[in-house]
């Protein structure tokens, strides 16, 4: 069990489950090789996975980041707040956008239209856990790690209201 803030959290997915999904994410996009795609990173949660996954891939990549903010303690806010802008130019690249955990889509909806208005080549959309029964939008994921419930999670990178990113485990809240 692990204590932040107000909230207790269980244990979730070990070290090795995230590093096994990790490496089985890096080996499906090794389809991208010949495309020299530029990775954007969500900040801050996709940090820690971001640097795993683009270390297990067998190819190089150009790194990019963006900050953007939808949370509000356990529950998305609705509204995406846009902290740090991408700071290369995207037209006509593939794009890999690396996110640590997609629930309603509002946040890569927001992402879609301000990526798609700088015209790139193609958008591909990654994400570490993906909570499929609450995500409704029509974008593609086309690389998800892991498919979760809907139950709010911490560790690896995720945090409750600051806290939690550097734990080395994923762990859901504990429902008392």
């Amino acid at each position: 069990m692990v204590q932040l803030h107000d909230k207790t959290f269980e244990p979730y997915l070990s070290e090795f489950e995230i590093r096994e999904i990790v490496k089985d994410m890096a080996y499906k996009m090794g389809v991208l090789k010949n495309e020299k795609p530029l990775f954007i990173i969500i900040l801050k949660g996709s940090f820690i996975f971001a640097s795993d996954l683009v270390k297990a891939l067998d190819f190089d990549v150009e790194l990019c980041f963006m900050q953007l903010n939808s949370y509000d303690g356990t529950k998305s806010s609705g509204k995406i707040k846009e902290i740090m802008g991408i700071s290369k130019q995207i037209k006509d690249r593939t794009l890999v956008v690396v996110e640590d955990i997609i629930d309603t889509g509002n946040t890569l909806e927001y992402l879609n239209q301000h990526l798609l208005a700088e015209q790139p080549k193609k958008i591909y959309y990654s994400s570490l856990l993906l909570k499929a029964s609450v995500y409704k939008k029509t974008i593609p994921i086309d690389f998800v790690g892991k498919e979760i419930t809907n139950e709010f999670v911490v560790g690896y990178g995720l945090d409750y209201k600051e806290l939690g990113r550097t734990l080395t485990q994923i762990y859901k809240l504990k429902i008392s």
